[in-house]
């Protein structure tokens, strides 16, 4: 099997070289392109107004493509430019820190996965619910085996599988259940503070509220300690309101 690798967390980052090295061993053949830099929460952004540049990376047994842009852009230059035939899987991760709900639109770690499926290659989103997750060896060998026990044909075009680990050692996590996204947004504040010159800056918080959450959505299961997996599609049209749109259109005159 022929996987691309990427992440948003930077081509440094632990999730990405344990899963660089599950991968390897199971005799896959790797290819890691992956920003320079962290880009999280930057969402399914491209660069358009400077150049991309990239840089090599070898160490300690590991070896990627470093692209000074997004994690978006790191799948673009690897598909229409760096490799010579489209892979058979796209891998994103292993992300520090849940993306679950709403965050799947924020997050660079689903939108470089997004962006793999948009061009037609099944694509697996993987993060942790750990913004400081220890050693991610186990995460990554779960992930090796669940990629090659999947059925990829099952997937349909242009989808997505977003795969969520709880914040407990993978021994104690429960079993994965597929699941809905949640619905509930995050209750937003910002932190308002002084640099040491007396300029005031602002820094962006939240949570959400755990009490509105649905028990069988992502983020209840995985706060549950369940794995989580839920399929992602990006077709957005609302055909419901389409139809009320087109009924008011031909009842009105405009």
């Amino acid at each position: 099997m022929e996987i691309l690798l990427t992440n948003d967390d930077g081509i440094h980052a632990p999730g990405l070289k344990s899963l660089f090295q599950a991968f390897s061993q199971a005799g896959f053949k790797v290819h890691v392109v992956a920003p320079l830099t962290e880009q999280s929460a930057v969402g399914h952004s491209v660069t358009i107004f400077s150049p991309v540049r990239v840089k090599s990376i070898q160490e300690d047994g590991f070896k990627g493509l470093a692209l000074s842009g997004t994690p978006v852009d790191c799948v673009k230059w690897a598909m229409h430019f760096h490799l010579p035939q489209k892979p058979d899987l796209i891998v994103s991760g292993i992300n520090s820190g849940a993306n679950v709900g709403i965050d799947v639109l924020y997050s660079g770690t689903v939108s470089a996965a997004t962006e793999g499926a948009l061009a037609g290659v099944p694509s697996l989103a993987v993060s942790i619910d750990h913004f400081r997750p220890p050693d991610l060896s186990g995460h990554a060998q779960w992930v090796r085996r669940f990629i090659q026990r999947f059925d990829w044909s099952l997937l349909p075009l242009q989808n997505v599988l977003n795969l969520n680990f709880p914040s407990c050692p993978l021994h104690e996590a429960k079993d994965v259940r597929l699941c809905p996204q949640t619905t509930v947004i995050y209750k937003d504040h910002y932190m308002h503070r002084e640099d040491p010159r007396g300029n005031p800056y602002y820094w962006l918080g939240g949570e959400i509220p755990m009490h509105l959450v649905d028990p069988e959505a992502d983020r209840a299961l995985l706060s549950k300690n369940h794995i989580t997996l839920t399929p992602l599609q990006f077709e957005l049209t609302n055909q419901s309101v389409m139809s009320k749109l087109r009924e008011a259109l031909h009842a009105s005159d405009f």
